[in-house]
């Protein structure tokens, strides 16, 4: 069982921003692969980005490419999530997961563990 704690989330005005961390209880083949995903008031969760522990690559959502950037600190088992130029269209409720694949990056299935979440609003 690999368990995911997620913070860093809040309140900032458009075009501020913010840096979500996700840090797991261990690193195991179960979790070779970290993503986050998000999702707003009555829509489905939708993928964000995926980083691999081992090589460290990336891959985002064409929303957020450019703006936001996943990270890793394989020492402290942490995942980051560095947002910048916030829009008020990426309000809604962030969520840290794992999976074993590296493959298969945005396939919201493929992911067995999942943290808490954790609110990210921005205002006009």
């Amino acid at each position: 069982q690999v368990y995911l704690v997620e913070s860093g989330g809040g309140l900032v005005q458009a075009g501020g921003s913010l840096r979500l961390s996700c840090a797991a209880s261990e690193r195991t083949a179960a979790n070779r692969a970290m993503g986050w995903f998000r999702q707003a008031p009555g829509k489905e969760r939708e993928f964000v980005a995926h980083i691999t522990w081992s090589t460290g690559s990336t891959y985002y959502a064409d929303s957020v490419k450019g703006r936001f950037t996943i990270s890793r600190d394989n020492a402290k088992n942490t995942v980051y999530l560095q947002m910048n130029s916030l829009k008020p269209e990426d309000t809604a409720v962030y969520y840290c997961a794992a999976k074993s694949t590296v493959v298969a990056v945005s396939n919201r299935e493929l992911y067995k563990y999942w943290g808490q979440g954790t609110q990210v609003t921005v205002s006009s």
